[in-house]
């Protein structure tokens, strides 16, 4: 179990965490989420012990981390799988790790089974691509076998059946009675892995809460109701009955209505009694990332606009003929003779192509009039 009470952490005069208070239990997959700065990773590192909260305690299995006898041996964590020296290979990281936390030799080789790694063991880890140095920092944090993990963004840089893997190893480890705490921006990874969420916006606690309360409390519920395509009067006539009896309709853009305040079989007894047929008639399921966007929109800090461009892009006009060549600057093209057929402005006639070389008698005859003499 991961308790955190009043926990703070000040920077100088900044305040990246503020009086946050959540546990973690065992046997449960809790989330930890919030926007970019909210302070997740100071929370991660005051857990681990490797910064010093300011105020507030956070304990681990009942005790302060640095004061956790064999630390590693009880918690396995991964904040940053680049914290490996890129000279090793990956069974010499793993070995080095194991020594100095009285860690047997042989667990070495299970891990790199377990995260699928033992083919490339011998590789120094500074070869690896991303996912597997994310698969190499999850053996070092498997490696005592401990009941409480922390993983901070553990799909970072995996393919899709990674994911799956970490996704179902976490679950494993769950429920096996194990605390497993994971740090993550992914919405739709969390909405299939956490059963917990603590969420944090702005160093301070905004929701702690199972992962469906969670949702429920934080999106809005409607229905999608179709009436068919070009029957315009009937779609009007069903939103007047809707809104009669208590119900927010909303165009939707593909002509379909959104529904609120009223339940289904309601919707349903409305239509029929308007005499309207209908083609839809759904619940909207609400998403993780939805709620989750609803509830954090008040607490983030970096906001992206629309790229206005400035103009550095000129409009595309017609593609120029093979030879074109533009004008210089001042240029003012000639006076075209009577007759003859304009100049187009920048026109540039393309350099006369050099006469094809000719050999034998038909050239020594063509070589001769140029120069002016009699062939011999």
């Amino acid at each position: 179990m991961i308790e955190a009470r009043g926990l703070t952490k000040t920077y100088g005069a900044k305040t990246a965490v503020y009086n946050l208070s959540f546990t973690v239990q065992p046997g449960l997959i809790t989330g930890f989420v919030g926007p970019n700065g909210a302070g997740k990773s100071t929370t991660m590192r005051m857990i681990l012990g490797l910064d010093e909260p300011s105020s507030g305690t956070v304990t681990v299995g009942g005790h302060p981390y640095r004061k956790l006898p064999n630390a590693p041996r009880q918690v396995g964590a991964l904040l940053d799988a680049k914290a490996v020296h890129g000279g090793r290979s990956a069974r010499n990281h793993l070995r080095c790790v194991a020594q100095l936390s009285g860690i047997p030799q042989r667990r070495v080789d299970e891990v790199l089974d377990v995260v699928g790694l033992r083919e490339v063991a011998g590789r120094r880890s500074k070869g690896f691509s991303l996912g597997m140095g994310q698969r190499l920092g999850i053996a070092g944090a498997l490696l005592g076998d401990p009941q409480i993990l922390l993983f901070d963004e553990p799909v970072n840089g995996l393919d899709p059946e990674g994911i799956l893997w970490i996704r179902n190893l976490m679950k494993k480890l769950a429920s096996e009675g194990r605390t497993i705490f994971v740090s993550s921006h992914l919405m739709s990874e969390m909405a299939l892995t956490a059963d917990h969420l603590v969420v944090i916006g702005r160093g301070q606690l905004m929701a702690d809460m199972s992962v469906r309360d969670f949702i429920n409390t934080h999106s809005a519920s409607f229905a999608r109701v179709r009436v068919p395509d070009g029957e315009q009067g009937q779609r009007e006539k069903l939103t007047a009955a809707l809104t009669e009896h208590g119900g927010q309709v909303q165009p939707e853009d593909d002509g379909a209505l959104r529904v609120a305040g009223l339940p289904l079989p309601r919707i349903s007894d409305l239509a029929h009694d308007a005499g309207v047929r209908l083609w839809e008639l759904s619940p909207h399921e609400a998403s993780l990332e939805e709620a989750y966007m609803r509830m954090t929109q008040g607490a983030v800090d970096f906001r992206s606009t629309v790229d206005q461009r400035s103009g550095l892009q000129q409009p595309a006009g017609p593609v120029p003929p093979q030879g074109y060549a533009a004008p210089a600057p001042g240029y003012a093209p000639p006076a075209a003779a009577p007759g003859a057929p304009p100049v187009q402005p920048g026109y540039a006639p393309a350099a006369p192509h050099p006469p094809a070389p000719q050999h034998g008698a038909a050239g020594a005859a063509a070589r001769a009039a140029r120069e002016g003499e009699t062939p011999r």
